[in-house]
């Protein structure tokens, strides 16, 4: 049992069997933390080989809704999307207001969100954020890395990389919590932002990058690169940002005229 005939193209049949499944998930059938079915078990019901059903859970994997714990069998994940306001979310009144562009998002949606530092320091600039900052590869820049949490669980990772120059008389931006946000510490020391600019890309996430954000292998993710630009035409900062795609639903508001 091959392949089955939908319209003028034939499906394949592990591929109609992961569709059902990450129905189930999303109707609601399998609900967060139930198990889904065995090998076995789903053998039995479909009528197909092990092989099928293992080409069948890469799929279903690869959605994002479930998770394979070693010994176990895979799980049906909680993880409600937080909607990313990107219209909304670098408010100056926020900023004033001492809340950060996640914190005050999550805070939204009512989530309890968490921040984990983990690098602040010196780095040589890679590639693309040195030529988005207009400096030489491998010039000195502050990094700030943070793995962020919503609900206890890991939903994006993001590097921000910030010219030498401008922030070694800022002190603040090299504390773990700056206090509402490095663009308002940028601001009050006269880097008045113009716009940001954001380019998105959607793409599985590697081995390495499932494991920080407890994916399976394959999961989709956004990567997200930002752009923080000033009246003055500087770029003030390149935030390289990677969100568990389950996690966001985005969310922009485009002028209809000038």
């Amino acid at each position: 049992m091959g392949t089955a005939v939908g319209g003028d193209k034939a499906v394949p049949r592990y591929v109609q069997i992961a569709n059902e499944i990450v129905q189930q998930i999303r109707a609601g059938v399998l609900k967060p933390g139930d198990m889904v079915p065995s090998e076995s078990e789903l053998v039995d019901r479909y009528g197909v080989s092990g092989g099928t059903i293992r080409k069948a859970m890469v799929e279903v994997r690869a959605s994002g809704l479930v998770e394979t714990r070693h010994g176990k069998g895979s799980i049906v994940k909680d993880r409600p999307p937080v909607r990313h306001r990107s219209s909304d979310r670098f408010r100056r009144s926020l900023r004033q207001g001492g809340k950060a562009a996640y914190l005050a998002e999550s805070e939204q949606s009512g989530a309890a969100a968490k921040v984990s530092v983990l690098y602040i320091g010196p780095m040589e600039a890679p590639e693309d954020a040195a030529r988005r900052l207009g400096v030489p590869v491998g010039t000195q820049v502050l990094a700030r890395r943070r793995l962020y949490f919503r609900n206890g669980t890991p939903v994006e990772t993001a590097t921000s990389y910030l010219p030498w120059d401008v922030v070694k008389e800022i002190p603040e931006l090299f504390a773990e919590n700056p206090g509402g946000g490095i663009y308002a510490r940028l601001e009050e020391h006269g880097h008045e932002f113009a716009e940001f600019v954001e380019t998105l890309q959607a793409r599985p996430a590697s081995k390495a990058e499932a494991s920080e954000l407890a994916l399976s292998p394959g999961a989709p993710l956004v990567h997200l690169i930002r752009e923080a630009r000033t009246t003055e035409g500087l770029v003030v900062e390149v935030c390289d940002t990677l969100m568990a795609a389950d996690q966001f639903v985005f969310e922009y508001r485009i002028p209809a005229a000038d």
